[in-house]
């Protein structure tokens, strides 16, 4: 027993035969079944990985037994499980649990299913998914967690000291945490579960939990280069006319961006709900759409959804296959307007996405869309939508059993379908998923999720940050919201479309704009007021030259952001990473929602509060008269991490960690901070993404301390990097010699450059030296 890769432990309990499973997956990582007189051997819809061969010493004492692997001690007693580190000392221990038998109905010999979890009087808890509470520690929730619009769940929490637990269960569960500053107990319950299943992991911080969740299940896919460009949606484009117009209006004025989306209804009236075609009279040639989309070198993402109208042929093909979901969705009546006509329900209803055979029929429906050469794959109302919802519509049958036992991972079985399909026939592309819910393990699809149709106020923008860390620390690093929030109609005082005139909805979008830069995917997206940039001004205005500069700073920044997702695939790196996973020893950051960090040099600081005009929104047409000097200085409060000194991105001007300044915050740029010993590789002003192959980056070193950067490329929109097709360049700072060593280049790609302009400056000083680089390691000083 001494080497146990599979340790039972048999207990009596209640009079009823009670068994408890510790299985170790790493020496970090152990999963923990709790058996209620039903052997459990269901396989992990989640979990993916398979049990390494972990040396286990197990030993016995008269309370306890006693597992250790070479980094974590599991001693299982009387009183619950307690998991201790390879020194002794305690991370965490159990609480109380519980077996509730459901009597009745498809879920009929389970149980709802209880678990605690002891945590101190200080210590964060975060993950979870996105909230919309606007609190980085989720300390003193109470709430039932299940798959919304606004909110998504993952069942995977972490804490402030470095343990994560993933609860392997898929129904709706209800989330209890005690409040801060009170030692207590969290409890998950769950409403379906044939035996409480969990897993718990010790990373010893952020980076080390969120790379074992991906050990267990999956790591990221690189999504294609031009995604992480700008993309400009609104809803919606009501004809092919419509939509090229903004291209070509885009290209014209010689603002950036490489998306373009294409939000509902394209495929007509209701009864042709999500039909996977263009049925409407405004799309006569899609074909020649994509054609010219393509050739002005922009990409299309399309919207389509889990439910199917009554006149579809998707609709028609489920049905027969007893593939439909019987609740009422969206959309709830057969006519357009709204409220909705009750005496035309439309009969829509949402595919059976838990059956293997259901997954295919959807992407067969689909394949219409992937042969017009489409480039992305907006999945909208994945959670799914519900209309008239009630309880009981979770009672409905599936492939996998009751809906009420299988809820929240219907985001997973969705997204996960269309990417495997199109995996399988298509290796020319990479598939870019944006969706708006998910479920752990969904980044091994790499799908962005978005944080739903949140409003345009001023407090949903502050509640993006700490939701988008949220979702970060789940594992899954890529989430965005939409730039200037969904619905904006409060600001349309004069009527539909006149946000896009009033000053405080300008200086809202300004900001959203300016954070939406240090977002994994930066899309403007919204209703109520079209959202392309050039309805906000002309060139040389303020609010029109903020949003631009806004999107140019994007792009500087792609080959940063580029090697960083190289950093996210291989190494289970975030890009938007909350202040405590690199400043945990500043207690300061642990509760910060107002920053964060982009990669980890980048302190992205966004304004969240109105500078120039009120929060409080005007219901009067003379809001529209307001006279607003947009060229008037602010300054805006932010906080710099202690133990590193800062310099500031617009000025160079350093500053040390610790304190609070008053940073600058015109409405041209939001304060942004660079750390000292940091390196960043910024790009040439370009138009899209694939533009100039990273010729000509400027190389900016932030002295201070010894600096480190890998600069990563590939083909950008294939798989052959999963071959070993890429190239690598180190790029070492010294801080005592004052040298930058350009390494070796490493590896190469179909269409690399041979050689190329690195132009070199240091962060404080006028000096500029322009390197030749043809792939030999050269030192600069």
């Amino acid at each position: 027993m001494k080497q146990a890769l599979f340790c039972l432990l048999m207990l009596i309990s209640y009079q009823t035969l009670f068994a408890q499973k510790i299985e170790f997956y790493t020496p970090r990582t152990v999963r923990i079944v709790k058996e209620n007189g039903t052997v459990f051997n269901k396989k992990s819809l989640v979990v993916t990985a398979e049990p390494e061969k972990v040396k286990v010493n197990v030993t016995f004492n008269d309370t306890a037994t006693i597992y250790r692997s070479s980094e974590l001690t599991v001693i299982v007693g009387k009183n619950g499980i307690s998991f201790l580190d390879n020194k002794g000392n305690l991370i965490m221990r159990e609480g109380s649990y519980s077996f509730s038998p459901i009597v009745r109905g498809l879920d009929k010999w389970s149980y709802k299913i209880k678990q605690g979890f002891m945590v101190d009087a200080d210590e964060g808890i975060y993950g979870f998914g996105i909230l919309q509470n606007g609190k980085m520690s989720h300390r003193g929730e109470n709430r039932r967690m299940e798959q919304g619009n606004t909110e998504d769940y993952s069942n995977f929490f972490q804490s402030i000291k470095g343990y994560g637990v993933y609860w392997d269960n898929y129904s709706v569960t209800y989330l209890n945490s005690p409040v801060e500053g009170v030692a207590g107990e969290l409890t998950l319950e769950s409403q379906v579960g044939d035996a409480i299943n969990y897993f718990f992991m010790y990373g010893g911080d952020a980076d080390g939990v969120i790379a074992e969740m991906r050990h267990l299940s999956g790591k990221v896919p690189m999504a294609p280069l031009w995604t992480y460009g700008f993309h400009q949606s609104r809803e919606r484009y009501s004809s092919q006319a419509e939509l090229l117009e903004v291209v070509d209006k885009y290209r014209e004025l010689k603002i950036p961006f490489d998306g373009i989306v294409q939000d509902w209804q394209y495929w007509g009236h209701s009864y042709l709900w999500n039909a996977m075609e263009f049925l409407a009279s405004g799309y006569p040639n899609p074909q020649e759409m994509m054609d010219r989309i393509h050739n002005q070198n922009a990409h299309l993402s399309i919207s389509f959804w889990s439910s199917f109208g009554i006149g579809t042929k998707g609709f028609r093909e489920f049905q027969e296959k007893n593939h439909l979901l019987d609740f009422e969705t969206f959309p709830p009546s057969g006519l357009d307007g709204w409220p909705p006509r009750d005496d035309y329900p439309s009969g829509s209803r949402c595919y059976d996405a838990y059956s293997e055979e259901a997954r295919d029929i959807y992407w067969r429906n689909l394949s219409r869309l992937h042969r017009l050469n489409i480039d992305g794959w907006w999945m909208d109302s994945t959670e799914p939508d519900f209309y008239n919802y009630d309880d009981s519509d979770l009672d409905v049958p599936t492939a996998m059993g009751s809906l009420r036992s299988v809820r929240n991972i219907y985001p997973l079985m969705s997204v996960e379908g269309v990417y495997n399909h199109q995996r399988e026939i298509d290796t020319t592309k990479r598939v870019f998923i944006f969706t708006r819910s998910y479920f752990a393990g969904q980044q091994r699809t790499g799908a962005n999720t978005w944080s739903g149709d949140i409003t345009s106020t001023w407090d949903s923008f502050r509640k993006q940050i700490p939701g988008c860390l949220n979702f970060t620390l789940t594992a899954n690093p890529n989430v965005h919201s939409d730039i200037g929030g969904f619905l904006a109609g409060c600001y349309n005082i004069n009527g539909w479309n006149s946000a896009k005139d009033n000053p405080q909805f300008k200086e809202l979008y300004v900001r959203w704009m300016q954070c939406g830069a240090f977002m994994p995917m930066m899309r403007s997206h919204g209703t109520d007021a079209q959202r392309e940039i050039y309805l906000y001004g002309k060139p040389g205005e303020p609010v029109y030259e903020a949003m631009v500069d806004a999107v140019k700073l994007r792009y500087r920044f792609l080959p940063y952001i580029y090697s960083q997702a190289w950093q996210v695939s291989q190494y289970n790196d975030s890009f938007m990473r909350a202040l405590f996973m690199d400043f945990k020893d500043d207690k300061s950051t642990w509760n910060n929602n107002k920053q964060f960090m982009f990669g980890h040099n980048i302190l992205v600081c966004p304004v969240l509060h109105p500078l120039y005009t009120e929060e409080e929104i005007v219901k009067s047409p003379e809001i529209y008269d307001l006279k607003v000097n947009w060229e008037e200085d602010r300054t805006y409060e932010v906080y710099l991490p202690k133990g590193v000194q800062w310099y500031d991105y617009w000025t160079n001007e350093k500053y040390s960690g610790g304190t609070t300044v008053n940073a600058s915050a015109p409405i041209s740029h939001s304060p942004l901070y660079v750390k000292a010993g940091s390196i960043l590789t910024l790009g040439p002003a370009v138009q899209y993404a694939n533009e100039n192959n990273f010729d000509n980056i400027e190389i900016v070193v932030y002295p201070g301390a010894d600096a480190d950067f890998t600069l990563y490329e590939d083909e950008g929109n294939n798989y052959n990097y999963e071959k070993g097709m890429y190239s690598t360049i180190n790029l070492h700072w010294n801080d005592r010699s004052k040298s930058l060593t350009i390494g070796k280049r490493n590896g190469s790609f179909p269409g690399m450059l041979k050689s190329r302009t690195f132009i070199v400056k240091i962060a404080g000083s006028d000096a500029v030296k322009e390197i030749r680089y043809t792939g030999k390691a050269t030192t600069v000083r």
